[in-house]
């Protein structure tokens, strides 16, 4: 009877462990099969033998940082980023917004989009910058979704555009379903090296691609578009650095935009100034700042000391108030970036999700808007 027992309790393991491996391999098959979705492409990038800058199959920042004393694993880290719960560091109800009909602007203006995603309009010419028109903005579906109220365009609110810029591959950044869904209001698309591998592999032609290292430019009819440095890193997925991050200069015959992208604080703000001579509009990050990675973003402090170094006329705050990234509060960037700026040499602007902003009015004015109070402040 033992024997037969022990024959019994053998059988019904091997075949709980047929069944496991069945489990096993169809969720492999499933796993393969999902990643193999366009947003999912690898980048590819020819050898960069004479760049400095490209090392292993890999990018580089100018400045090596110092090592951080990190107290939280990488693992950890991304746990937080996916499924962390911060005090405050999202927004209690539905944020403010204020939406422009792109369709029928036609003066010199910028709306922000909320987080890094701003449309352009310039003599002319229409721009949109890292546009991510998506509810959240990570590898995993319905994690890192954005706030409340503040994603309020979709593709069928953007007019043609002239020129597509990304400063790079990040998910809050890179947006396949968005550029997916502006396929064929797309003119010139504009990136930094290896990023624009992507939209080949998406099924746009090479002659639309303008894809550079730091320091190259696109120039035609009295438009320059600069690819600048940035302080910062790419990657998707798990390999990190395969493509460059940048930042932008546009520079026409009566405007000089910078676009800063994703970036820690470095001595390349006072090195782009020194090269163009400051700007009538910077657009900074400020938000998704911390302790465990303080030389990628910039603090609110830091924003304006780079402000400063740029010679802006006026500092438009970005990558903030969408996406939870970090464990600061959300409208915390905000409040330190507007108490930073006080006697500054430079104009804060700070309009809502989607609100226009006036290129050539330099009295347009903006609330608080991120605070009860709404209080009135003096901007570009």
């Amino acid at each position: 009877m033992a024997s037969m027992t022990s024959i019994t309790t053998a059988s019904k393991l091997k075949r709980g462990i047929r069944y496991l491996i069945i489990i096993i391999a169809l969720l492999t098959l499933f796993i393969f099969a999902w990643l193999q979705q366009p947003q999912y492409a690898s980048p590819v990038v020819a050898p960069q033998a004479d760049n400095p800058l490209y090392r292993d199959g890999q990018f580089f920042n100018a400045e090596d940082p110092p090592p951080v004393t990190r107290t939280q694993s990488r693992l950890t880290l991304w746990y937080r980023f996916l499924f962390g719960k911060d005090e405050g560091a999202q927004p209690d109800g539905v944020l403010p917004s204020q939406k422009t009909n792109l369709h029928q602007l036609k003066e010199n203006a910028v709306v922000w989009m909320g987080h890094s995603s701003y449309f352009l309009r310039l003599d002319g010419k229409n721009y949109l910058i890292d546009p991510v028109f998506s509810d959240y903005a990570s590898p995993i579906p319905r994690t890192n979704v954005a706030f409340s109220g503040s994603n309020i365009y979709r593709a069928e609110d953007i007019p043609p555009i002239d020129y597509l810029l990304i400063t790079h591959d990040h998910w809050d950044h890179l947006d396949y379903p968005t550029i997916n869904a502006l396929r064929d209001k797309i003119g010139q698309i504009i990136t930094p090296t290896g990023v624009g591998s992507y939209f080949e592999k998406w099924g746009f032609p090479k002659t639309k691609i303008f894809e550079g290292g730091w320091n190259s430019a696109m120039k035609t009819d009295g438009l320059e578009i600069h690819i600048l440095p940035a302080q910062h890193f790419s990657g998707r997925f798990f390999k990190r650095n395969q493509t460059l991050w940048a930042s932008y200069g546009i520079i026409t015959p009566n405007q000089r935009i910078y676009f800063g992208g994703d970036s820690g604080y470095g001595r390349h703000f006072k090195d782009i100034a020194a090269r163009f001579g400051g700007f009538d509009l910077a657009v900074l990050e400020c938000g998704q700042y911390d302790a465990q990675w303080p030389f990628i973003h910039m603090t609110p402090e830091d924003a304006a000391k780079a402000a400063s170094d740029l010679q802006a006329k006026a500092v438009l705050p970005s990558h903030n108030s969408k996406f939870k990234l970090a464990h600061h509060r959300w409208n915390e960037p905000l409040e330190r970036l507007a108490a930073a700026s006080a006697n500054q040499p430079w104009r804060l602007l700070t309009p809502k999700i989607g609100e226009t902003v006036q290129m050539d009015n330099s009295q347009q004015t903006f609330s608080r808007w991120w605070q009860n109070n709404n209080e009135q402040i003096t901007s570009y």
